[in-house]
């Protein structure tokens, strides 16, 4: 009967056994960690994508004016060093010609000078001359010594240029990194509203587009969209054309024209075609001129948006502006109160 049995089950014991109830704790762990599809991650609404998209290209272009300011200081301080070491280049081409003098008037007193003068005066078949000569070494002698005063001069200003540009090349390394901080920053966020943009079907993509950050009232056509420029002043008149004239071409952060522009690079731009200078980015543009209400916009005042001052278009009438919106969205002509409303300014 014992061969009848059936044979008697033993434990598993051993490394085998021990690999064993590894694998099936850590399988058992990640069963657990694991959500199943009940508990996945809601996928964002197209309300919600828009509003998103609308941050990241708000952040963007926040980061572009600061990225639009560290450029401007950065050329002005390669200008500033250019300008220095010119200077020093010129100063010491001028400290060679005065030494050269020197040497030249030092050989010959060498070569003259080499008696006491009392023997050269008893030596002298005519001390009369010799007095004059004397005199005359004498008057010399001076303008060596204010020669030789004024190349010291040189020199230690030629040391303090040489500072200077040391400084200035320093400040011109800072400006660079802060672009290149900018710069990173600009182009993460346009890529991350891409990335969210693609997740929308095509009508949904299209309509955010032509709303321009969900909010403007249509696309400009440059045909058809102006009417008779009113404005207080031919200035103003003149940016306004300008700006017209800019219907429709693309937003490039960083971009002043004449095919593309930022927000404040479209009014910098409109401006200067009217004779007048302003600062590139919006947080010094909102200092040109004087302020002014939005009850006394007129044509061509500067409007500008947001807590930060980062967005900035050029005022047309009727509540109306044209302004860079973003990329995607071509200038184009949307009403003032499509975001919070900061300030205004009157260029001339």
């Amino acid at each position: 009967m014992a061969a009848h049995r059936k044979p008697k089950q033993r434990p598993c014991t051993g490394p085998a056994a021990r690999t064993a109830a590894t694998l099936a704790l850590a399988g058992a762990a990640t069963a657990a960690a694991l959500p199943g599809p009940a508990h996945a991650d809601p996928q964002r609404t197209p309300a919600q994508v828009r509003s998103e998209v609308d941050r990241l290209y708000h952040d963007a272009e926040v980061a572009t004016e600061q990225y639009n300011g560290a450029k401007e200081k950065a050329s002005a301080a390669e200008d500033a060093l250019d300008e220095l070491r010119d200077e020093a280049a010129r100063r010491t081409e001028r400290l060679n010609a005065s030494r050269d003098a020197l040497g030249s008037f030092a050989a010959a007193q060498y070569r003259g000078g080499g008696l006491d003068p009392s023997v050269q005066l008893a030596l002298s078949s005519d001390p009369d001359q010799y007095l004059e000569r004397a005199a005359y070494l004498d008057r010399v002698g001076d303008r060596q010594a204010t020669a030789l005063d004024k190349v010291r001069r040189q020199v230690a200003r030629i040391a303090t240029l040489r500072a200077q540009a040391k400084d200035e090349q320093a400040a011109l390394a800072a400006r660079q990194a802060e672009l290149k901080k900018h710069r990173a920053t600009v182009t993460a966020k346009l890529a991350e509203a891409r990335r969210l943009l693609a997740r929308l079907t095509p009508p949904e993509r299209s309509a955010y587009e032509d709303s321009g950050q969900g909010r403007d009232t249509g696309r400009a056509d440059r045909s058809t969209a102006r009417g008779p420029v009113r404005a207080p002043n031919a200035r103003a008149a003149a940016a306004v054309a300008f700006a017209y004239g800019a219907l429709g071409k693309p937003y490039v952060w960083g971009a002043t024209g004449p095919s593309s522009f930022d927000c404040s690079g479209l009014t910098q731009a409109a401006w200067r075609s009217a004779g007048v200078s302003l600062p590139r980015t919006t947080y010094t543009q909102i200092n040109t001129g004087r302020r002014v209400s939005r009850s006394e916009l007129a044509p061509g005042d500067l409007v500008f948006f947001f807590s930060g001052i980062s967005h900035v278009g050029l005022y047309i009438g009727n509540g109306q502006m044209i302004h860079a919106p973003h990329p995607g969205a071509p200038v184009r002509i949307a009403p003032i109160d499509q975001m919070p409303f900061a300030g205004a300014a009157r260029v001339a």
